[in-house]
């Protein structure tokens, strides 16, 4: 399981190995797509315009500015059909930008110069503040090349203008002044646009930012599920392990709602029925003498390194191994799916372990050997209890097997009649006589064989050369022979497979080719690296940055305009998901306040343009001021809470002010009615004066000349060129207000459409209707392009900023529901990852103690092997002897499984004992049929124990017979709800104990050591009811406050006779409770 963080890149890592795939996500997502647009939008400007000069029939006179045209539109296309066909033009894109803004230039100067006198200066200012804005929103310049072509736009146009109409018939005063106008709309566009630029750099960057911290939880979901396989199929075999984590995600799901868990009766139990299968039961003859002599390491990594070997002979020959017990080792053939041959693959494998064993005998000079039982019947398998799973059988067959192993023959393999009957003639056998080593197997009638190894008839004899190797180690123990030469067999070491960063690629090759559209998410790059110490880092990089590749190439097919996708509903973009698109309304707009201080600045742009160029009225003044009050209010509610906070202790109103002003940009229902009171206001005062005031036409009568001019009589030149100048300024000061609207950019895209296009239809409506002589044509001579007509001007330029600021919005509304969109992945995926870390934790907590888990994962992870050396561990064993009996196997307990759901409820009913405080020092080793097998003192520190106080130090023994009383209670309330009387058999023994984690497939968890058998044959020669002990322990309990009550001598196997004693459970329960 990885640790956080510790395999994925961090954001220091961004900066160092993303700027390329940066670079390409931004062409992808946003300079190709606005590329595009902007030159959609130009090609249809350009035919429109040239339909209308041909409409007009006005081609004679602006033929160069056609050819120009037309040339700029052959230019455009091939740039857009490179640009739709080709993505590898991406290198080109800035040579792309550079040659759109040097037409568009061209374009904008060749009318100007068609002419050689009568050069007005308010000539081509929209067509250059469209340049100017464009540079900065849609053309792919950084700012500060887009700083630089923006600036020499705007001042190329005043001193061109300037020069070329210094000798214009116009007054050179209101020349002054339109020039002045003229840098105003200027600068007004440039810093608008580069508010936009830098507002959608900075949107693409977090959104990057975003997307890649998605892409690395999703890497690390897809490694920490297929880690949590391993990890649960190293405790669990397939056909189970789905069905608990399902379970375990639900529990956890369950919890973190704070729902109460179902009132059911009886716990899960997940057990199945398999019929026809073959057991088997090694047990190394002689290890019990030789690791008495091993170091903790030594026999670790003896018993990994016999159990590793035995596990690949086992799936050589299709054999599930199914648990450890000491030296024990038992598996089964035929599960989970059903072999014909299961007895001969149990027998091959039996054969193969003790060939094996010999050969360690004979290389060592170590007495060891292996004896191996077989029968072939029925088993119930699975797991039961809530705590260290482990997969276990159960069966009268499988105790039978058991029998066979202890009444077998060391280095043979021992079978019953049953087993022989399946082999058919496979193997040569001869006589068990199993009967005569074992009473149960005589009480039972049952025959046995031994198999004869078909190797040993081909062996030969060659001792001296083993003699000769055990005589040149002669010298070392026993143990360092053994494992020297069991090292060389190379087991995999436990959790080796989960420590491994595997690739997963083939999880992404296959998410790859699912049919379902999504909007796709990118990740990463690749940092090449020849270090080969990184290479599994380096293959995750790989993995990501292949990834990533195949979601830019995903995002380049995605756009707001004719793609589908299952996230949005056509082309209003509407989340799907109702959820979503509720929270995207009404999520909070960290930048609103710099909106409304943009759209001030606008305001103030718009003031200076007519104070510059109308004429200086009352009504002028008023309706400036009335709406300056407006925005000042409204900056006033945006920033009171940074510009008074001082202040608002003191009085309540800007306390209330400063409250309503937090709320700006979080709450829908404030910043609306400020964002459409500002605009409105601003769309408004551009044209408002235009409306109200005198439209000074009764100084104008019709006076046409031949050329059919119109000239107003007894008026001058410059009067007439002054009225024009009015009119237009007031459509260059509507379209500053269009720009003021998009400013707005994470304001509702709807809300954007509905005041553009309200304002738009009201704007062509007044300079459609103003009266003569708006309506008609100005001097020819004085004249370019379409200013002989002002109107169609207006009109043409109205609906181009138009048109362009409704398509960006829709873009930019298209980026801002992706990162919502992005953002609610990344949240979900992020507490997937949780859940799976949680279930991870969980499943390895059920395998391993919590600071053993910690050995193995972390972020100080250790891949040696594990072992520890205790002084003094208690170690208790508690079995239900009745269970044997109560256990039958018949059509009304369903052969057994009714039995072993009751055996569940009490293994399960002592786990959830262990969820006490009281008990957190006790931990679950195992279950072996119907014993319990625990230990207290595991999580003290080695070392330490004798730092502390002999009453501190030996107060986890208490704590064990404590727990031992709290098993015989839950026993009792069992037996109440089940009218059943079953009663506990319960040993205790401290001392010194070896730990360690052994199994590279199925790593378990065991202890070893004199403590550990003493305490299995105090519980085995104890009685029902009560808690028998050794002499040390009881001399430690009766320190400790606890009576205990003398036996007398008992014979045990393997130590004779040994003075034992009853702990007197009644007194116990009262003794107990002051002990933590």
């Amino acid at each position: 399981m990885p640790a956080k963080g510790k395999y994925f890149f961090n954001e220091n890592d961004d900066c160092r190995i993303t700027d390329p795939l940066y670079e390409k996500y931004r062409y992808t997502s946003q300079q190709h797509p606005l590329l595009l647009l902007l030159l959609f939008i130009a090609i249809i400007f350009w035919t429109i315009l040239i339909i209308i000069f041909f409409v007009k029939d006005d081609t004679n006179m602006h033929l160069a500015f056609i050819i120009a045209v037309c040339a700029v539109l052959v230019i455009f296309a091939v740039m857009y059909l490179l640009l739709c066909i080709e993505s590898l033009f991406r290198r080109w894109l800035t040579l792309f930008g550079v040659m759109i803004w040097i037409c568009s230039l061209t374009i904008g100067y060749i009318p100007l110069l068609e002419r050689e006198n009568d050069f007005l200066a308010w000539e081509q200012v929209p067509f250059f503040l469209f340049i100017i804005f464009t540079v900065y929103t849609m053309l792919p310049f950084g700012m500060r090349d887009a700083v630089i072509i923006s600036v020499l736009s705007a001042l190329s146009h005043i001193i061109v203008l300037s020069v070329l109409s210094k000798d214009s018939q116009a007054d050179k005063r209101s020349l002054l002044f339109q020039v002045l106008a003229n840098a105003v709309i200027f600068l007004c566009g440039n810093l608008m646009g580069a508010f936009h630029k830098r507002q959608m750099q900075v949107a693409s960057w977090d959104l990057y930012r975003y997307t890649l911290k998605c892409i690395q939880v999703r890497m690390k979901l897809k490694i920490e599920k297929r880690q949590q396989e391993n990890l649960l199929l190293s405790i669990l075999p397939a056909h189970i392990s789905m069905e608990m984590k399902l379970a375990i995600i639900e529990r956890l799901k369950e919890t973190n709602d704070n729902r109460q868990m179902h009132d059911n009766n009886f716990h899960s139990l997940y057990v199945k029925r398999h019929q026809n299968v073959s057991i088997l039961y090694a047990d190394i003859v002689g290890f019990t003498r030789l690791a008495s002599d091993c170091s903790p390491k030594e026999l670790v990594v003896m018993l990994n390194e016999l159990f590793g070997k035995f596990d690949q002979i086992a799936k050589e020959n299709e054999c599930m191994r199914i648990k450890i017990l000491g030296d024990c080792y038992y598996c089964v053939s035929g599960l989970p799916v059903s072999l014909p041959v299961h007895a001969r693959n149990c027998v091959k494998m039996g054969l193969d372990m003790c060939e094996a064993i010999k050969q360690v005998r004979e290389a060592t000079g170590v007495d060891i050997n292996m004896r191996v039982g077989i029968h072939s019947g029925n088993v119930l398998c699975g797991v039961i209890g809530l705590r260290k799973w482990q997969y276990d059988v159960w069966s009268h067959d499988v105790s039978l097997a058991n029998r066979m192993e202890s009444a077998g023959v060391p280095g043979r393999v021992h079978i019953t009649e049953a087993t022989l009957n399946h082999l058919g003639k496979a193997y040569e056998v001869e006589e068990g006589n199993g009967h005569l080593r074992d009473p149960y197997l005589e009480s039972m009638n049952i025959k046995t064989y031994l198999v004869v190894d078909p190797r040993s008839k081909q062996c030969v004899s060659n001792n001296h050369l083993p003699k000769t190797r055990v005589n040149d180690g002669l010298k070392m123990r026993a143990s360092v022979r053994m494992t020297r030469y069991l090292e060389s067999w190379g087991a995999a070491r436990p959790f080796a497979h989960l420590n491994h960063r595997e690739s997963v690629s083939s999880d992404s090759s296959i998410s790859q080719g699912r049919k379902r559209k999504e909007i796709p998410l990118c990740s990463t790059g690749r940092q090449r690296t020849s270090d080969r110490n990184s290479s599994q880092k380096g293959r995750i990089e790989e993995d990501i940055y292949d990834e990533m590749m195949s979601t830019i190439e995903g995002l380049s097919s995605t756009n707001p305009w004719c793609s589908k996708s299952d996230d949005f509903y056509g082309f209003s973009l509407i989340f799907a998901e109702p959820g979503l698109e509720k929270e995207y309304r009404t999520i909070p707009i960290l930048k609103l306040k710099s909106y409304f201080a943009c759209a001030s600045f606008v305001f103030f742009c718009i003031f200076l343009i007519q104070m510059f160029i109308m004429p200086k009225t009352a009504k002028l003044g008023i309706s400036f001021g009335v709406v300056a009050i407006i925005i000042v209010l409204i900056l006033l509610v945006c920033f009171a809470e940074k510009c008074m906070k001082h202040c608002s202790e003191r009085w309540l109103f800007l306390r209330r002010l400063c409250a309503i002003s937090e709320k700006v940009e979080t709450m829908p229902l404030l910043r609306l009615p400020l964002a459409v009171i500002t605009i409105g206001a601003l769309l408004i005062i551009a044209i408002f004066n235009l409306t109200t005031g005198n439209n000074s036409t009764a100084n104008f009568t019709r006076s046409n000349d031949v050329n059919g001019t119109i000239y107003p009589e007894n008026q001058s030149f410059g009067n007439t060129t002054e009225y024009f100048a009015e009119k237009t300024y007031y459509a260059y000061c509507c379209i500053l207000g269009f720009i003021a609207c998009s400013v707005f950019l994470q304001m509702s895209f709807e809300l954007k459409v509905l005041l553009l296009s309200i304002a738009v239809t009201v704007y062509l409506f007044i300079f459609n209707t103003l009266p003569y002589p708006w309506n008609s044509r100005v001097s020819v001579n004085s004249t370019r392009l379409f200013i002989e007509e002002p109107r169609i001007m207006v009109n043409i330029y109205l609906i181009l900023f138009y048109v362009t600021l409704i398509l960006l919005a829709k873009q930019i509304d298209y980026y801002c529901r992706l990162d919502c969109l992005w953002k609610n992945k990344f949240k979900k995926e992020h507490e997937q990852f949780e859940t799976m870390e949680n279930v991870n934790r969980l499943l390895l907590e059920n395998v391993l103690p919590a600071h053993v888990a910690a050995y193995f994962i972390g972020e100080k992870r250790n891949e040696d092997w594990y072992h520890q050396s205790y002084d003094c561990v208690c170690v208790m064993f508690a079995s239900v002897p009745d269970f044997k009996v109560f256990y039958t196997e018949c059509d009304v307990n369903k052969e057994g499984l009714e039995c072993l759901r009751l055996l569940n409820e009490i293994i399960a009913d002592f786990d959830e004992l262990l969820l006490k405080p009281k008990f957190s020092g006790v931990e679950k080793i195992k279950t072996i049929g119907s014993t319990y097998m625990a230990a207290a003192g595991l999580s003290v520190t080695p070392g330490q124990e004798n730092n502390q106080d002999k009453e501190r130090q030996h107060a986890h023994i208490g704590i064990m017979v404590e727990y031992g009383i709290a098993l015989m209670s839950k026993l009792d309330g069992i037996n109440r709800h089940s009218f059943n009387n079953f009663r506990l058999r319960i040993g205790i023994n401290h001392g010194p104990v070896i730990a360690g984690v052994i199994g590279a497939r199925k790593p378990q968890y065991d202890i070893w050591g004199n403590t550990v058998n003493v305490a299995s044959r105090m519980e085995s020669t104890g009685e029902l009811g009560k808690i028998q002990v050794t002499e040390e322990t009881s001399r430690i309990l009766q320190e400790l406050g606890y009576s205990c009550e003398c036996r007398g001598l008992i014979n045990v196997k393997g130590k004779g006779e040994l003075r034992t004693y009853f702990v007197c459970t009644e007194t116990a329960k009262f003794q107990g409770i002051g002990l933590n």
